[in-house]
Parts: structure tokens; sequence; C-alpha cells
């Protein structure tokens, strides 16, 4: 019976992690190959749009729009990561507890209740989310860092060739991407953390977590065609001036 047990947690588990790995491995392969049909690609596309126009515009308003802007960016990575930690420091605690809490927790119906399996279970939830606080403090510092770099005054300056817009924009989507990865960690320990529960809500929380991602990832199909109509627009318009 102890068999049966483990055997369902090391079936449905890993599936849970796999539909997971497969839908992000698809998002990877879109965003690199049709960015415009992603709400990362677009994003991406917008923020180096924005970085050219601050710093090219120069003035003090673009310095402060740009400033407001990332200080905002910030504080959403700020609360995530202390979210992630948080909850970290929660599950450490509660693990290394002699109360009588987790005694239900371990009883569960369903599910292998070995000390090994209990043990992985915990460890693994708990990397999750040491792992998205660790990506959102090195979006929070690449941010800092295009902070005080976007409104350095460097026209007509040695270093005008160094701090370029290209580098900027670099730093920014460095940043970014940290903070794109620390909330996709951050979202698959939710799904992990029902397997406190057993392993059947970790494989129904991940199958239901996909849809929701993809519905935020990709871009209707009637906003793309609406895009392209755009732009054939304009083309017709330029060719016939």
């Amino acid at each position: 019976m102890e068999y049966r047990k483990d055997f369902v947690d090391l079936v449905l588990v890993p599936l849970g992690f796999l539909l997971s790995i497969l839908y992000h491995a698809f998002l990877w392969y879109r965003v690199k190959n049709h960015p415009l049909k992603t709400v990362i690609g677009i994003n991406s596309m917008g923020r180096r749009l924005w970085v050219k126009g601050i710093m090219k515009g120069g003035g003090d308003k673009n310095g402060v729009l740009a400033v407001q802007t990332l200080r905002n960016s910030i504080m959403g990575s700020a609360l995530m990561a202390t979210t992630s930690i948080v909850l970290g420091c929660g599950l450490a605690a509660m693990i290394s507890s002699n109360y009588t809490i987790k005694e239900p927790l371990n009883d569960t119906p369903f599910g292998s209740h070995d000390n090994i399996i209990l043990a992985i279970k915990y460890l693994l939830i708990l990397m999750f989310f040491v792992s998205s606080f660790i990506c959102h403090s090195m979006s929070i510092y690449c941010k800092c860092e295009v902070g005080s770099l976007i409104s350095t005054p460097v026209r007509r300056h040695e270093l005008a060739s160094l701090i370029s817009t290209d580098y900027v924009c670099e730093m920014l989507g460095k940043g970014f991407a940290f903070n794109i990865v620390g909330n996709r960690i951050f979202y698959g320990g939710f799904p992990l953390f029902l397997w406190v529960v057993g392993p059947l809500p970790v494989f129904l929380g991940s199958a239901l977590l996909v849809p929701v991602l993809y519905s935020t990832d990709f871009v209707s199909s009637s906003i793309t065609g609406n895009r392209n109509r755009d732009v054939e627009t304009r083309k017709k318009e330029e060719s016939s001036e």
C-alpha cells in the first residue's frame, strides 16, 4: 500500500512539472520567433522605444517621468520579493517546529507519508520561494542601475559611447527578465504548495495554471489582425505619396 502511495507522488507531481515546462518552452519559442504575438515581446520592444525616447528627449520632465516609472516597477518587485521571503521563512519555521500543526498535514489520505518524500516536498517548496526572492532582488538591482543611467548627462562626454541607449535598454531588459522569471517561479510555487495536501492537487493546480498564464502571455488574434491591417494601410499611404 505504501508503494502505491509513493507511486502516485512519483507520477502526478512530475506530470505537473512537465506541463509547466512544456508551456514555458512553447512560450520561449514564440517570444524568440514571433515576439509581436506575445505580451512579453511587445512589452520588450515598447521598453526599448521608451528608453530611447527618454534619453534622446532630455530635459527635467523626462528625467522625472523615468524615475517615477522605474520607482513603480521597483515597488512591485520589492513587494514580490518580500512576499516570497515571508512565505519561505514561514515554511522554514513550520518545518523546524515541533508543534502538532504538521501532524494533520503529514497524515493526508492521498500520497506518500515517507520521511524522504516529506523532506523533498518541503525542501522544493522552500527552494521555489527563495529562488523567487533572489530573482526579484536581482531585478531591483538592475532597475536601480537603469534609474541612475537613464538620467545621466552623457552628451559631449567621453563616456557617451559607453552609456548608450542600447546599454541602458539591455540593463532594463535584464531587470524585467529577472522579474518575469521570479514571478513564474512564485506562481509555480503555489501548485507545489498544494503538495502538502496531496499529489493530485499539484497536478490539478499546474493544469489550471497553464491556461491562466496563456491568457496573459499571448495577444488575442483580433488585436494582431488589427495591427497587421494598420501596417498594410500605412505602407499603402507611404507608397501613394
